[in-house]
């Protein structure tokens, strides 16, 4: 494990991906081994989360802004603080995954959509992408999988049909994705959450992804 941070000219790591593709005990990972902040996504926190799950359509747009906010704050501290920070999620998911996909599935308005995205177009214009964005690809058993394993009761009513959906958008985003550099890691091959041996797979990756940004 490392000592001291490293890369310091990069600010700002990123990890996306579905829920359950292991984005949380990544960024814990990779910030014990570098040195880094880490910035949870505020889902336990999140005072509209287990409204959403027993009634989306409700409650979608409570919960988007709520979420939206939370991670332009993330952003926004990152920018002007001095520590290499690793963000759990990022603020385009958000938007055109899953505000996206709740508007697609009819449990968003056009008008609270439409509403959502200004204020999304507007905090982006005040940011820069992260310097590294790590996608976790998953496919839909291993995120049940995972999703079963931690227990959350407020996740036992998403269905396939909606985790099926989200990774269709991930993947849409992650192909037209013009950001700064991109790393794509195999959560169906790749056990880093268990085996030492493949979490030491990931974190080689991610340095020579980091040594690109010199």
């Amino acid at each position: 494990m490392s000592n001291e941070p490293q890369f310091g000219n990069v600010k700002h790591v990123a990890i996306a991906g579905n829920i359950g593709a292991g984005k949380t005990t990544l960024c814990t990972q990779l910030s014990r081994h570098f040195n880094w902040e880490v910035h949870y996504e505020s889902a336990d926190d999140n005072p509209y989360l287990v409204d959403f799950y027993e009634d989306m359509k409700r409650w979608s747009f409570n919960l988007q802004v709520y979420f939206l906010n939370s991670r332009f704050r993330q952003i926004l501290d990152i920018q002007t603080g001095a520590i290499p920070t690793i963000q759990d999620r990022t603020i385009y998911e958000d938007a055109y995954i899953f505000a996206r996909n709740l508007f697609d599935m009819g449990l968003m308005s056009g008008r609270d959509y439409n509403n959502y995205l200004d204020l999304f177009e507007t905090m982006t214009s005040q940011i820069n992408p992260p310097d590294l964005l790590i996608y976790l690809r998953a496919s839909i058993p291993t995120l049940v999988d995972h999703i079963q394993a931690r227990g959350r009761d407020y996740e036992g009513n998403i269905s396939l049909d909606y985790l099926r959906k989200l990774n269709e958008k991930y993947e849409n985003w992650i192909a037209g994705y013009k950001g700064k550099r991109l790393l794509i890691i195999n959560s169906d091959e790749l056990d880093f959450a268990n085996d030492a041996e493949d979490l030491g797979k990931v974190i080689n990756r991610v340095q020579a992804e980091l040594h690109g940004l010199f």
